[in-house]
């Protein structure tokens, strides 16, 4: 694709929305981490992107300060949260109704906490929101412009199949636009409302649930759904105010191929009605608009087959069928076939 335009759940999560396809090198984190811990028995992480191979304590407490995504951290899902080797839907890898503080290529600056306890976890993070929406630059008025996140994570099983609950609360503080206010001042000057000429420091707000589910050992089901204010604009991640996913992952143990899965899933995204209004008048967004929306809910169905063929290689197929591109019921269908190959030593 040309751009990254004309859907709001984007169907690649490794692509990120303002660059030039040059190879360049990028400093993605770069932080401080430390472990206090506070009980005798541990347990064991294996290595992984971001994470030593290592034994810690069960009850611990987890500081982080540099540079990171929030995604590191918060609303994890064993069955979807990698868009290199999972679900590859922005509004799949996460929740799409999360407009997490990032810059344009998903990464912040700040301080996190985790406290974890056998059943349940507590984590916290507060980071630098960029200063121009979708953008690089990140806003050092710390004081008025700065990200919150708080998330409440309850582990349990059914008989032998271990279970994860997450519920994600945050607050975005940042120089936001107020869709009601460009619709007013549209109105009143008999132009297109922009989002851009109301922008003020002000507070956006929203909650996710975050559900997986192991159902054998092989089979697993997740679920999430996201909602925010929706009256502040889009600031840093993509334009869902409403959304609701769930999907299922399979190993491919039964068929002699255990290294291989299959995915599945469906997602519904939606607009608060004051940015339905915005975008019907005419108004854009970074990343959707089309001068004149016949609202209707984006729907997205994806699936793919991830073939481990050789060691440590794995080529995927991916299809994704959506509906209603962008919020307009005059576009789409739009059927997208994708393909990865994947090396990870």
């Amino acid at each position: 694709m040309g751009s990254v335009l004309g859907i709001a759940g984007f169907p690649n999560g490794e692509i990120y929305r303002v660059d030039d396809p040059s190879i360049k090198l990028v400093m993605s984190r770069l932080y401080f981490q430390q472990i206090w811990g506070f009980s005798g028995e541990t347990e064991h992480f294996d290595s992984a992107q971001n994470q030593l191979a290592g034994d810690v304590a069960k009850k611990r407490f987890t500081f982080v300060v540099g540079k990171f995504s929030l995604t590191d951290f918060f609303d994890h899902n064993a069955y979807s949260a990698d868009a290199r080797n999972q679900f590859m839907n922005w509004a799949l890898f996460t929740n799409g109704a999360w407009d997490y503080a990032a810059d344009t290529r998903g990464y912040t600056w700040g301080v996190y906490g985790e406290y974890n306890q056998d059943e349940w976890a507590v984590r916290a993070a507060s980071v630098l929101e960029p200063k121009y929406p979708n953008q690089s630059e990140m806003d050092m008025r710390i004081g008025r412009a700065h990200g919150d996140e708080a998330e409440a994570e309850w582990r349990y099983a059914r008989g032998d199949h271990p279970g994860k609950l997450r519920l994600l609360g945050y607050m975005n503080h940042t120089d936001m636009g107020n869709y009601q206010d460009a619709i007013d001042q549209g109105l009143l000057a008999d132009t297109t409302p922009n989002i851009a000429t109301t922008r003020s420091y002000s507070l956006k707000y929203g909650f996710g649930l975050n559900l997986e589910q192991a159902l054998t050992t092989n089979l697993g089901f997740f679920a999430r759904a996201g909602w925010n204010n929706g009256t502040t604009e889009t600031w840093a991640f993509t334009p869902i105010d409403r959304m609701a996913s769930a999907g299922f992952s399979l190993k491919g143990t039964r068929w002699a191929r255990p290294q291989d899965t299959v995915g599945v899933a469906g997602i519904t995204n939606g607009l608060s009605p004051e940015h339905r209004q915005y975008l019907a008048a005419g108004g854009l967004d970074f990343l959707i608009g089309d001068g004149k929306l016949n609202y209707a809910p984006e729907q997205i169905v994806e699936t793919y087959y991830a073939f481990h063929f050789w060691r440590y290689w794995t080529l995927t197929t991916d299809l994704q069928g959506i509906k209603n591109p962008a919020y307009n019921a005059d576009r789409g269908p739009v059927l997208i076939l994708g393909e990865r190959v994947h090396l990870e030593f």
